[in-house]
């Protein structure tokens, strides 16, 4: 059933209870329904407005308003893949994020849930944003206090020419996040806290398109 959601529960998002491990390979879109997943915006907004499943079996998402898709489910060990693609005449701030680990807790800016940002922002694919009071061991790139505490990619930009499909994959095991953009290992954390949750996809602002959502064992 298609769902919006309100963010102003302090238990709406109890995300870590009942955290499983994935033990065999799971489609989290169907290409064809939007079943299992559900819009977190303030206001609370209809999903089937704001994201559409297209004649190609892609998901198409209108970026508007900021907030973010919530997938059913809790997670503690995983390896999870998405494919996403900007518009060829995207904006220069297209700007969107894979979100794990989403947990109840500190909510940033009236809008963002506890959890680890994997950054998909136009250019900047691999920083790791940790949100809202999430933590992990290796010292930032930003300096203490900054609005948006970040943690840079290793390497030069490994992302696709707008228009085409890129490739994440992020491996969530023991506390422990590895992500990689199209083939290369761009960031890696230990420690982190919380270690399990729910995975969301960012809204922020900018249109874009999803395919191939997976979650596999390790």
């Amino acid at each position: 059933m298609l769902r919006s959601t309100l963010l102003f529960a302090a238990g709406l998002l109890s995300a870590g209870l009942n955290a499983q491990p994935v033990t065999t390979v799971r489609s989290l879109f169907d290409g064809k329904t939007l079943s299992g997943w559900s819009l977190v915006s303030t206001p609370a907004t209809d999903i089937a407005t704001v994201v559409h499943v297209t004649k190609d079996g892609t998901l198409a998402v209108d970026g508007k308003p900021v907030g973010y898709l919530l997938i059913d489910g809790s997670y503690d060990t995983y390896r999870l893949h998405v494919e996403w693609r900007w518009p060829a005449d995207a904006k220069k701030t297209s700007n969107s994020g894979f979100l794990i680990h989403i947990h109840s807790g500190p909510i940033d800016r009236g809008t963002w849930p506890q959890c680890l940002q994997v950054q998909t922002k136009l250019t900047r694919a691999g920083d790791l944003l940790p949100m809202a009071g999430f933590t992990f061991a290796e010292a930032l790139s930003t300096p203490p206090g900054a609005k948006t505490p970040q943690l840079d990619r290793r390497f030069p930009s490994s992302e696709k020419p707008l228009g085409e499909w890129n490739t994440c994959e992020v491996v969530c095991k023991a506390g422990t996040v590895e992500c990689s953009i199209n083939g290369v290992v761009q960031n890696t954390v230990t420690g982190c806290n919380p270690s399990s949750g729910s995975i969301g996809i960012q809204l922020e602002g900018t249109p874009f398109e999803l395919r191939a959502v997976t979650l596999s064992p390790l």
